[in-house]
């Protein structure tokens, strides 16, 4: 099978799946495969693959939230991938709890995974992370870094986004900004922040205590947030959130204290959810590709298997999407 791929110019893997009959590989790819295979008179014996290999074609997904739409459109975007490569995903929710994850995980082996996507629960140990990653189940996590487990994590450039965001809103003349939502114990809570802070030092603006407001990342955790920062500090002029659904509450807390959302207070999210566009006023946010995500996730799943050393971890770009949530300083 090597000597086939290097023959046609492709993977390893690419020819296995030419192979086994795979819908999802190019029509052009398939026939330099076939051309490879008739000039080098390769027979695939396909029982002593199955004694040689015992792989299963599984693919578990392990996700920290499925009530989170942003997570959601990673899923299906990862789920496509998978499929375009003869892998049949399987999808498990842990609702951001470490013991239902070790749970999970642990069933998941028992059923021979060929690899794992995790986003990991808070207070993951990386000693229990890199004990589940070996060659034969590669784990690549997602959204969320676990300092000092040697596995690949691909996400957004976290600092980056919110550092962009918040530079806009200094540029429109916002002295005191407040940052809302997300959980102190994950990793991109930590990049978000760490962007924000960096855009405020870099414009020499003090930030208080209680200008930054961790929650949950649902509505109702940026609908709290958001009325905690202003009972502390009712000359805020501007809010970037950790999410775009944390966004949503501070739309609703803002409504319910006679404020207008992109009139008095200008709001910034972080997804670029597709309500987000339809939101009144349209709400100003960091572009993530989900696509991306998905595509980087399972080159690295891949690379892995193929190569049988660990890839490298990858940062997704981020793009600020401006629209009419913002507004200067005094208009």
């Amino acid at each position: 099978m090597i000597d086939v791929a290097k023959a046609a110019g492709v993977s390893k893997s690419t020819v296995s799946l030419v192979l086994r009959g795979n819908t999802g590989v190019k029509a052009e790819t398939v026939e330099k495969v076939n051309l490879a295979i008739g000039e080098l008179g390769y027979v695939y014996n396909r029982d002593a693959a199955g004694l040689r290999n015992k792989e299963s074609n599984l693919v578990a997904i392990v996700a920290n939230d499925l009530a989170n739409p942003y997570l959601a459109q990673v899923i299906i975007a990862l789920e496509g991938q998978l499929e375009q490569q003869g892998f049949m995903p399987i999808v498990v929710n842990i609702n951001e709890s470490v013991a239902r994850q070790t749970a999970m995980v642990a069933s998941l082996k028992e059923h021979n995974v060929a690899g794992f996507f995790i986003t990991p629960a808070p207070k993951t140990e990386a000693a229990w992370l890199q004990a589940l990653a070996d060659a034969s189940s590669p784990v690549v996590c997602l959204m969320r870094d676990v300092e000092g487990a040697n596995v690949p994590t691909v996400m957004p450039d976290n600092r980056l986004g919110m550092y962009l965001s918040t530079r806009y809103l200094i540029g429109l003349g916002h002295r005191r900004i407040a940052f809302i939502g997300g959980v102190e114990s994950i990793s991109d809570y930590q990049e978000r922040k760490q962007g924000f802070m960096r855009a405020m030092e870099e414009a020499e603006l003090s930030v208080e205590t209680g200008d930054i407001e961790p929650s949950s990342t649902k509505r109702q955790g940026g609908k709290i947030a958001l009325n905690r920062v202003l009972d502390r500090a009712p000359d805020i002029t501007a809010i970037v959130c950790f999410t775009d659904v944390v966004a949503y509450g501070a739309y609703t807390a803002l409504r319910e204290r006679g404020l207008t959302p992109g009139k008095d207070i200008a709001v910034v999210g972080f997804d670029d959810l597709e309500d987000s566009r339809l939101m009144s006023p349209a709400l100003t946010t960091v572009r993530v590709s989900a696509e991306d995500i998905a595509l980087m996730a399972c080159e690295r799943l891949q690379q892995w298997r193929e190569n049988q050393k660990v890839p490298e971890s990858a940062l997704v770009g981020v793009e600020l999407v401006i629209r009419s949530s913002c507004c200067s300083v005094g208009k």
